[in-house]
């Protein structure tokens, strides 16, 4: 029963890993698909843990993907943050026309 647990951390480590693929390939609909992805794993994850403990000796194991995936998110936001500005000076300017 506990594997069911490490299954999702393995699941949104992968789908955090795709994600950063598809943001080195600057494919932005891609990133967004896999963010959705990864969002759903950790509502179910969410859920699951409450009615689940992890056992200590996997914790580590844990541990280690979590950091993972935080590095993961942390090179997708450097990515990400070009066309961010991008984004934004394209919606403000957009909000300057409307006045």
């Amino acid at each position: 029963m506990q594997d069911d647990l490490m299954d999702y951390y393995k699941a949104i480590e992968s789908s955090s890993r795709q994600m950063l693929d598809a943001a080195r390939r600057e494919d932005w609909d891609d990133v967004v698909r896999c963010e959705g992805a990864c969002a759903v794993l950790i509502e179910q994850l969410r859920f699951l843990a409450k009615s689940q403990d992890l056992p200590k000796d996997l914790r580590s194991e844990k541990s280690r993907i979590m950091q993972r995936i935080l590095r993961n998110d942390a090179e997708i936001r450097i990515l990400a943050e070009p066309w961010l500005s991008t984004f934004a000076e394209m919606f403000d300017a957009k909000l300057q026309l409307m006045h």
